[in-house]
């Protein structure tokens, strides 16, 4: 039996790629009876050194998280930058993007899942604040998974 995501792997959250995260997020939050969140922009190779499908690229988001119970669920609004974002939102419309996953050992659990025909396409981050890095891993698990380490 193969364990790609190694010995500590706990979900971080689960992901939707939208078009409007103040509408979303405010739909959300009634649904939830809770308060809306307020968003920030993520990603970016000038910030983050982002690398989408091997090529350097500034793409950004909004993002914004609703933690509810046991629960975060992320709303993600990506701008027009080629990433995995645009690409899903484009491709598929708003929708459930990926499950995020905290690990330790970012190369070596990619280097696993890339043997077993799982490849990253977008990867990014700093040592001060962590790593992430998505993995399609759509024709086996059906879904994106998102790496963190250090988060």
């Amino acid at each position: 039996m193969k364990d790609l995501l190694g010995n500590k792997k706990a979900v971080a959250h689960i992901c939707l790629v939208v078009n409007d995260i103040e509408k979303t997020s405010q739909d959300y939050a009634d649904f939830f009876g809770i308060e809306k969140p307020s968003w920030f922009w993520a990603g970016g190779q000038n910030k983050e050194g982002t690398i989408y499908r091997g090529e350097s690229t500034d793409a950004k988001a909004k993002l914004a998280f609703f933690n509810i119970d046991n629960l975060t669920v992320e709303l993600i609004e990506p701008d027009n930058g080629p990433s995995v974002w645009r690409e899903f939102l484009d491709k598929y419309g708003e929708g459930f993007h990926h499950i995020g996953f905290n690990i330790n050992g970012m190369e070596k659990t990619l280097s696993l899942m890339g043997e077993n025909n799982m490849p990253t396409l977008q990867r990014g981050g700093k040592e001060d604040s962590g790593w992430y890095s998505y993995v399609d891993t759509r024709d086996t698990l059906k879904i994106m998974i998102e790496l963190l380490e250090g988060y």
